[in-house]
């Protein structure tokens, strides 16, 4: 069996002193809907911190932010439009102070990457959302993130 073409991600968990998590939404050339974590693909040569800081900047606006520990895997087979056969993805823990988020790449660069809105969620705001999101079961592990705080090694969440 050949192992898939996969493209690396990363992802921020950004959860304010809340415990509300910024997410983004993302609208699909297939017509799917659906929220997830900031962050995206690693740029050739960066590691996974360099990249999540790249991208919460220009998606949020979000400069300096202190990432925490790496606390998810995820690997997710799909067809992708850059020719992957899916995306192998790191999450980590972004704690950070409420704020307004800006996309620093603009809303024309946003949609071209198909983001289309960011929002602060609770929880509950989750759970009783008829929205879909990205990861399956989010509010389950970040229930579990949020009481339990990160795992000792990260935990792998793939569909």
């Amino acid at each position: 069996m050949t192992e898939p073409n996969w493209r690396e991600a990363t992802r921020g968990l950004v959860i304010d002193e809340d415990d509300r998590l910024l997410m983004v939404k993302y609208v699909f050339p297939s017509g799917d809907v659906r929220w997830g974590t900031p962050g995206g693909g690693l740029d050739p040569g960066e590691d996974h911190i360099v990249g999540l800081h790249r991208e919460l900047h220009e998606e949020l606006g979000l400069t300096g932010a202190t990432i925490g520990p790496h606390v998810w895997d995820r690997r997710h087979l799909f067809p992708m439009l850059t020719g992957h056969d899916g995306q192998r993805e790191r999450y980590f823990l972004v704690r950070v102070g409420h704020f307004d988020p800006v996309p620093a790449i603009g809303w024309e660069q946003m949609r071209a990457e198909f983001l289309h809105d960011v929002r602060w969620w609770t929880v509950d705001e989750l759970d009783a959302s008829p929205e879909s999101c990205i990861p399956n079961r989010l509010t389950t592990h970040l229930r579990t993130l949020l009481t339990d705080g990160p795992p000792p090694s990260p935990i792998d969440i793939s569909d």
